[in-house]
């Protein structure tokens, strides 16, 4: 009994430290995305030749899409250096996509909404790691809903539905919210079931895969509250 506490408390330290690491993963990629999104806007790049090539920018979403469906399928079979690099390359062509909002918002309300989204995303996940509360069957829920959600959004592409357009953006915004914790806590239980693994690969890519996923809950919720707090030009 007397080394169970001392144990236990090594496991705790071990998990923290996955979720550190995957927190700097995270805010990394996001500093590649704000750094690429500010150069592409600054220099001119999105007005005179993402805008008026469409078949350029339609090329990149292409190219992003393919970076997530390898690192989300394929990152077992990556070497660590190429997962760091596939992660990094998708954060960067991210930038040069996201970086049409500062056409169509004002910087002073992109820098409103981001804080907004960084304590909102903040707080969630501070949730989901610290809650005793299993929130698997809510997550497979939220799950759903995204499905759902991202369905209707390809329709609503086509039919233009301004009701439809705020619907999706509302449950869009919920449903992030609830991800961002149900991530969290998924994370923090595969770090546990790590515990003791001592191969560095393989934690490196378990870390990269949960700095993506969260990356990209905390992306959606910024474009989705953007929506609402966003001043147009």
């Amino acid at each position: 009994m007397s080394y169970s506490v001392p144990a236990l408390a090594q496991s705790e330290l071990r998990q923290r430290t996955v979720l550190q690491q995957v927190y700097a993963w995270m805010a990394g990629g996001l500093t590649v995305t704000g750094l690429v999104a500010l150069w592409a806007y600054t220099s001119g790049f999105v007005a005179s030749v993402l805008i008026r090539n469409q078949g350029l920018f339609i090329g990149l979403i292409i190219a992003e899409l393919a970076l997530v469906m390898a690192l989300s399928w394929g990152i077992g079979r990556m070497s660590a250096p190429v997962a760091t690099g596939t992660f990094l390359l998708y954060s960067a062509l991210n930038g040069l996509t996201m970086a049409v909002i500062f056409l169509l918002y004002t910087a002073a309300s992109i820098g409103t909404t981001f804080l907004v989204t960084a304590g909102t995303f903040a707080a969630m996940s501070l949730y989901g790691y610290t809650t005793k509360r299993d929130l698997t069957s809510i997550g497979s829920f939220l799950v759903m809903g995204l499905i759902g959600f991202l369905l209707a959004s390809v329709v609503n592409f086509f039919l233009k539905s301004e009701m439809l357009y705020w619907l999706l953006t509302y449950a869009g915004i919920l449903i992030f919210i609830g991800l961002t914790a149900y991530d969290t806590q998924k994370i923090k239980k595969l770090s546990a079931v790590l515990d003791g693994n001592n191969d560095q690969a393989l934690l490196r890519r378990v870390v990269l895969m949960g700095a993506l996923t969260l990356y990209l809950d905390f992306i959606n919720l910024f474009l989705l509250l953007l929506r609402v707090l966003g001043r147009r030009r």
